[in-house]
């Protein structure tokens, strides 16, 4: 089966490359082209093939410098040299990339000292008394993401790398916990009204909006937005659903079989998708390195719940406060709109490990040589993600030298009916996520196209038709559930990734076994609630149609795991 399944890789490789080349005629126009969607396409389709996405990047960035070269046999060569020494320094050139970079190692590190010093362990162990059935346990993960609504990368962090022992324990998969923390991690900040999504929003709606007279103010726009904005809603409720039912299909449910029809350690934990056997300088003095692979703490140490719980309070505490400290404006909305988030989850990080570290050292759990090899190990395990975003960021250069959202909206957005506008506007938000792996500038894309293009189609002027506005809202909103569903479906997106390494899962897994709940949600969103709405139905009938839907389907189709201790 593998060897078959790089065969048909290899073809469908070849095939791409002389698909391009054979394009090649229409690279000199100064429009974009059907070139530009080949290197995000080479780069989905090889990761899904092969199921390693770090080459499936690295081939769909060197094959769009090949493309920005020319497509001439000596560019192949020389746009090789391209991805490194232009596109990958570029992207970490960037300062939020950067602060994203060292966010995640530093949270890495703190999360590598609390899981080496009993902490973690002793969260797990007062969480088991509630959370005694995989129910439970998937039910106390999402209230988890949903309670750390105001950021998706701490959400992300947090959620998967406090619940992964316990889930491990209870045999919950890691693929499971991974879609549980994507799923209430962008869904959840991106319609928050106090996060750090809402001041990036409100700021694109604002930009969008400046030439245009007879609309309100960018933030009520943003609250009108968010009744429209079926798919995050829906992702959130559908995350409930399955929880609470014990219910999976497709590949999520041979995923949930393999982690209950695993063997049981001596103590009880599961880390049967844990590839890593290598002994740390920790493990030899009887304290495992649960990030490398191990899950369990020396008996010798106490856990205590305290010892991760206060770093982890501290980090949510400071990047609320560091939102506040770094935003102007006289309500926390417009404080939290202009705050600078990157800067709150630098330091947030930092005095987070600092914490642990301390708590670890003031205990005599670990010395200090031993706490800052535990936080150098947590940073270690961070360095596949990191690779991960590196090329994906790269990539995403490449897409907007490319233009591959203008195309994209170009072949797409052609003698447009007005309620038809929602949900076509979906659907090229969420290519472009999917291809470019970034909802973040995909909404800073299509948001200046899609407002004026709205606002037209309802023959807007300075009295737009009150019914219309429905379209407008309806429009905005899908910029960003388009966006958020492309995340969700794409192995190069950082919070696909961010998501996957915190829960400790394979990359390519967690994507492919998501994949299936993010097409059907995002189907039911559009065909149930999207589409209705265009054409003048109440928002509330689509969405609670929708929710139905969803839990009729999942009743239907979706079968129980459990085997002893079924729930």
């Amino acid at each position: 089966m593998v060897s078959k399944r790089k065969m048909l890789g290899a073809l469908v490789t070849v095939s791409i490359f002389s698909s391009i080349a054979l394009a090649a005629d229409g690279g000199g126009s100064s429009d974009p082209t059907i070139l530009s969607i080949f290197p995000p396409a080479i780069a989905i389709i090889t990761a899904f093939l092969f199921r390693q996405v770090i080459p499936a990047l690295f081939l769909g960035l060197w094959s769009g410098a090949w493309i920005v070269s020319g497509l001439t046999l000596e560019g192949l060569g020389s746009s090789l040299f391209r991805t490194i020494d232009t596109y990958a320094v570029t992207a970490l050139a960037d300062a939020d990339h950067v602060a994203i970079i060292i966010f995640s190692l530093t949270i890495g590190g703190m999360v590598g000292v609390i899981s080496n010093n009993g902490g973690m362990l002793g969260v797990v162990e007062k969480v088991a008394r509630w959370a005694t059935n995989r129910r439970k346990a998937q039910l106390g993960s999402a209230f988890m993401g949903l309670a750390i609504f105001f950021d998706d990368y701490t959400n992300t962090l947090v959620v998967g790398n406090t619940m992964r022992p316990l889930t491990d324990r209870l045999k919950v998969s890691r693929e499971k916990l991974a879609y549980i923390v994507d799923s209430t991690a962008a869904p959840v900040a991106s319609i928050s009204l106090i996060s750090v999504w809402i001041g990036y929003e409100v700021g694109l709606i604002d930009q969008a909006i400046e030439n245009i007279s007879g609309l309100e103010s960018a933030y009520l726009i943003f609250l009108n937005t968010l009744a429209y904005s079926f798919y995050p809603i829906l992702a959130i409720l559908f995350v409930l659903m399955i929880s609470f039912t014990g219910r999976d299909f497709g590949p999520m449910l041979r995923a949930e079989q393999r982690a209950v029809d695993a063997p049981d350690t001596a103590d009880d934990m599961l880390d049967s998708l844990s590839d890593a056997d290598d002994v740390t300088p920790l493990e030899r003095k009887g304290i495992p390195d649960s990030l490398s692979g191990s899950d369990t703490v020396s008996m010798e140490l106490p856990s205590r719940a305290i010892n991760a719980v206060l770093p982890i309070l501290v980090v949510i505490v400071t990047v609320f406060a560091g939102l506040i400290i770094t935003g102007e404006g006289e309500t926390i909305r417009e404080i939290l709109g202009t705050a600078d988030s990157y800067k709150s989850l630098l330091w947030a990080s930092l005095l987070g490990s600092i914490v642990a570290v301390a708590l670890t050292v003031v205990q005599r759990l670990l010395n200090l040589e031993e706490a800052f090899d535990a936080w150098l190990e947590g940073m270690t395990s961070v360095a596949p993600a990191i690779v991960i975003l590196a090329l994906s960021w790269s990539l995403a250069e490449i897409t907007s030298e490319l233009r591959t959202a203008d195309y994209l909206i170009a072949l797409l957005a052609e003698d447009l009916p007005m309620e038809v506008l929602p949900m076509l506007t979906f659907i090229i938000a969420g290519l472009t996520a999917l291809g470019t792996g970034s909802s973040w500038g995909t909404m800073a894309v299509l948001m200046p196209l899609v407002v004026p293009l709205a606002w037209a189609i309802i023959g807007g002027g300075d009295a737009p038709h009150p019914e219309n506005m429905a379209v407008v809202y309806s429009a905005i909103s899908c910029v960003l559930a388009g966006a958020v569903w492309g995340d969700h479906c794409s192995p190069i997106s950082d919070t696909t990734i961010l998501s996957s390494m915190a829960s400790g899962c394979n990359h390519v897994e967690h994507v492919r076994t998501q994949l299936p709940y993010a097409l059907l949600v995002g189907a039911v969103a559009i065909l149930l609630g999207t589409l209705p709405a265009g054409f003048g139905i109440p928002w509330y009938v689509g969405l609670g149609v929708g929710a139905v839907t969803l839990w009729g389907i999942l009743m239907l189709f979706g079968r129980r795991s459990m085997k002893k201790n079924a729930v």
